[in-house]
């Protein structure tokens, strides 16, 4: 056995869902189908595949069933739906996820344009949602989105943070996120909140960075040594936050597995095979990949003189 083993940090692949939806192009069923069972194909293990929002308000997800009644299921794959509602939990349910994920926002004016309701009434809307998913046997998992800052209010809170994760404890539920929205944060703010967010709770702890003040990546860092277990990212770093002009997108998944990997975590992601989905992908939508590693290449080999 190996006394000093090389650490895991678990990506979860937010492509086809976070990416997929904030992007202009709706993609056939079949296209994301086959950018699912890709992104298996490169080592993601945790992908959040669909989201059951009204077909009306996120027309890029309307075709969630669909998608989740063809792709293949394997083993070892957990397949992921973001949930608003009872409603979208029913539709979750329905079609088999692994587990559902449930965002709350940490500003009222945010959570009332976003979610027509507030933080208190998010918040029971979550436990009435988590309690009929563990019914289920289903994972769960809570993002407090807007973290690191809010588009109509300026800063946040910690302490508003802080007692949102202690709700979320009482409650109960398998990992806890906390999603940089607008792409705003920088280290020094992760790694006071993730210790603040300690202070109440032991759950899990999951982040979801954007890079659009071109701070995502230290940000995974400061997380990552802060404790976190988990990272969202999109592979070729697509979508983006219609809350933030100009945002670009999440931090990509073949750029943070260059991270990783280069620090010494383990990851699992097969690179290679991973900037080839993300060009599927990217070609289909009509737009270039954001993401650098698949115009640069790894680490590059010694050249011999």
């Amino acid at each position: 056995m190996d006394p000093n083993p090389t650490p895991r940090m678990t990506i979860v692949e937010v492509g086809p869902r976070d990416g997929l939806q904030n992007e202009k192009v709706v993609l056939p069923t079949s296209i994301k189908v086959e950018y699912i069972e890709g992104l298996m194909d490169a080592g993601a293990r945790r992908i959040e595949a669909v989201s059951f929002a009204h077909p009306d308000r996120v027309p890029q997800m309307a075709d969630a069933e669909a998608v989740m009644q063809q792709v293949s299921r394997r083993d070892g794959v957990s397949l992921i739906g973001l949930v608003l509602n009872p409603r979208g939990l029913d539709r979750a349910i329905n079609v088999g996820v692994d587990e559902v994920n449930v965002v709350v926002v940490a500003s009222e004016t945010f959570s009332q344009k976003n979610q027509g309701m507030s933080i208190d009434e998010a918040m029971r809307n979550f436990e009435g949602i988590a309690q009929r998913a563990r019914a289920a046997n289903l994972g769960v998992s809570v993002t407090i989105g807007a973290t690191f800052g809010c588009p109509f209010e300026g800063e946040v809170d910690p302490a508003v943070v802080i007692e949102m994760a202690r709700r979320a404890n009482e409650i109960g539920v398998d990992e806890l996120a906390l999603a940089d929205t607008i792409g705003v944060a920088v280290p020094a703010n992760i790694r006071n909140v993730v210790a603040g967010v300690k202070t109440v709770t032991d759950i899990s702890l999951r982040c979801h960075f954007h890079n659009t003040r071109n701070t995502g990546y230290a940000n995974a860092l400061a997380a990552l040594e802060s404790g976190v277990i988990a990272l969202d990212s999109s592979s070729g770093g697509i979508g983006g936050c219609p809350f933030a002009p100009n945002a670009t997108g999440n931090i990509a998944t073949e750029d943070l597995a260059y991270l990783l990997e280069r620090s010494g975590w383990s990851t699992g992601i097969d690179v290679e095979r991973l900037v080839e989905m993300s060009t599927f992908v990217t070609d289909h939508l009509g737009t270039p990949a954001p993401a650098l590693i698949g115009r640069a290449g790894w680490f590059p080999s010694a050249v011999s003189a």
